[in-house]
């Protein structure tokens, strides 16, 4: 009896330890899979302090730098400072809907321009064919409820970039930004 009970253990000790092993293995390279720069080695400090001033004295780098000390620049980075504690504890932001098209030019996808304290910005979504019926249907001066992880912006914008995540109106969700696939 005692054979047959070692003899059933056995294979239960071995596959689990095979199944552990595999588990270690993955979280391995999951560890190794975080993206490096050209190279495979992260940058220092100094060394990425290096490439930023070696950019900022290419063409585009010198026109970034220009956009920021411009007044449209210094704008845009007012508009940003005065969500950034909304954006970076994912609150409720009051919005009225000023447009319901982006910017002449813009390559940002589906979007509309809205109005939060006084101040213009752009709200981009993200969403998939069934939440675009809902965010179609807003109209100029609608009042909606905002919240983003993420606001930003580009020379080519006078308005900050917010990504909107979660929209409200009247109380009634009109998109939440799905969560990605396969990770983060």
């Amino acid at each position: 009896m005692k054979k047959i009970i070692y003899a059933l253990i056995l294979p239960l000790v071995v596959v689990s330890g095979l199944v552990f092993a595999n588990l270690e293995i993955k979280n391995e390279t999951s560890k190794k899979s975080i993206p490096k720069p050209l190279g495979g080695v992260p940058l220092s400090a100094a060394e990425r302090k290096a490439a930023l001033k070696k950019w900022e004295a290419t063409p585009d780098g010198i026109m970034y730098k220009k956009w920021e000390a411009s007044p449209e620049g210094k704008k845009v980075y007012a508009s940003e400072t005065k969500i950034r504690k909304h954006i970076s504890a994912f609150t409720n932001m009051e919005a009225v809907v000023t447009s319901r098209s982006l910017p002449p030019g813009s390559r940002l996808g589906f979007g509309v321009m809205v109005r939060i304290n006084g101040d213009d910005y752009i709200v981009k979504f993200e969403p998939e064919k069934s939440q675009l019926e809902q965010l179609h249907s807003l109209e100029v001066n609608d009042k909606i409820i905002i919240k983003s992880h993420n606001v930003s912006h580009a020379p080519k914008y006078a308005y900050p970039i917010v990504s909107g995540d979660y929209v409200e109106r009247d109380s009634k969700v009109i998109f939440k930004r799905a969560p990605r696939k396969g990770g983060c």
